[in-house]
């Protein structure tokens, strides 16, 4: 064998080794590019589904918020309606008369005199506007007198110096008692809603 040919034959040698190892690379950086491509493709489907879930995070808690804003505006509505409804009452009571307004104060009168039976003298308080009346209702009970005026709608405050006894038979009081009584039903009713 002559040295060329020992020559040629590691050349063709080095020559197969570095198409082994070029193909080697080539099989290995494909291999690097691929698994590169479906960490990226798993990197991209992760950030969409991260995006996805903020997206409806945000979008529940816009809804929770404006839910919770329609409710509150509801509540402060129906707050509003019923105070206008007990305006009205209140408005309904001051301005009652005749029969009906001497009816009442009567019996707001008759209710409170229980208290002070025993009494000799009894002190009757009532509206500005009411005290003629007062005097009339008054006039049927020994020992009672009207003492002055209390800023009310209508009704009677009877006390007597003797007891130290106060019982506010007022259209106010009696309208708060109620009120606050009665106030589930009234909202009920003004707003169409079953227990």
């Amino acid at each position: 064998m002559s040295l060329d040919t020992v020559v040629e034959d590691i050349r063709d040698e080095a020559r197969a080794r570095a198409e082994e190892i070029r193909a080697d690379a080539e099989a290995e950086a494909d291999e690097i590019v691929e698994q590169a491509e479906a960490d990226a493709e798993e990197t991209i489907e992760e950030a969409k589904r991260a995006a996805e879930r903020t997206v409806e995070q945000e979008r529940e808690q816009k809804l929770s918020s404006a839910k919770l804003e329609a409710k509150q505006m509801r509540l402060e509505a129906r707050r509003d309606v019923l105070e206008d409804v007990r305006e009205r009452v209140e408005d309904a009571l001051a301005s009652m008369e005749g029969e009906r307004r001497e009816e009442l104060t009567a019996a707001l009168l008759d209710a409170a005199s229980v208290e002070f039976e025993d009494e000799e003298s009894v002190s009757v308080y009532g509206r500005e506007d009411d005290q003629d009346l007062l005097a009339d209702v008054v006039a049927d009970y020994d020992g009672y007198e009207v003492a002055g005026v209390h800023d009310c709608l209508g009704g009677v405050v009877v006390e007597a110096d003797e007891s130290r006894v106060r019982v506010n038979n007022t259209f106010d009081s009696l309208l708060e008692d109620v009120w606050e009584d009665n106030l589930r039903d009234i909202s009920n009713r003004l707003f169409d809603e079953e227990e």
